[in-house]
């Protein structure tokens, strides 16, 4: 399993933290700071899924016309960490 903490740029989160299984699914994830409700939400939509698959979704989103999301900066950091 590997242990990831990965600063945020650009979103009102601060952190994402999570763990990415030696098949490839994500466990534990957290988000420091932000939006809690919807990223609660998020970390629960995500837990034991397929980092690949979720970081294809997530890909893009952006917020409130900024060119990136909370969403986006989770798929940034399981692609930085496969």
């Amino acid at each position: 399993m590997k242990h990831v903490e990965f600063n945020t740029n650009g979103v009102c989160s601060k952190k994402i933290i999570f763990d990415l299984t030696d098949d490839g699914k994500i466990v534990n994830l957290i988000y420091i700071g932000g939006c809690n409700g919807n990223l609660k939400a998020i970390s629960k939509l995500c837990e034991g899924q397929d980092a690949k698959h979720i970081s294809s979704i997530l890909k893009g989103n952006s917020c409130g016309g900024r060119p990136t999301s909370c969403a986006d900066q989770l798929s940034r950091a399981i692609d930085e960490n496969l």
